[in-house]
């Protein structure tokens, strides 16, 4: 029962940040990567927005609310630092122009996408 729980888990955040990379594109941004692992996190989704780089954190639940009380300040933390590692590796330079985004999924697969979600860490 566990592993089919697991299982399902995980297919539904791979639909849900799948809504998400859409929904982007369809406002003009391009993707670069889907769930890219570094300095110690994985960050959902990493676009182009314009000048902008955008590491995006995908967060489903039964409701936009509950979604929102999943994105803990130390998993923020986590997911910036590894932004700083994909710019490193990328060779954009610790200045690059980047915002974290919250896009929250509720049981419906609405999204609510929260632009700089993370200023107030």
């Amino acid at each position: 029962m566990r592993s089919r729980r697991g299982t399902v888990a995980a297919l539904s955040g791979q639909m849900a940040e799948d809504a998400v990379a859409r929904l982007y594109q369809s406002r003009g941004a391009t993707v670069l990567e889907t769930r890219w692992r570094g300095a110690g996190a994985e960050i959902d989704l990493i676009l182009r927005d314009g000048e902008d780089l955008v590491f995006v954190e995908v967060k489903a639940a039964a409701t936009h609310a509950a979604a929102a009380g999943r994105l803990l300040p130390a998993q923020m933390r986590r997911i910036m630092q590894a932004a700083q590692d994909y710019c490193g590796q990328a060779g954009l330079g610790q200045d690059a122009a980047m915002r974290f985004d919250a896009a929250l999924v509720d049981e419906m697969g609405r999204i609510d996408l929260i632009a700089n979600a993370f200023d107030a860490t």
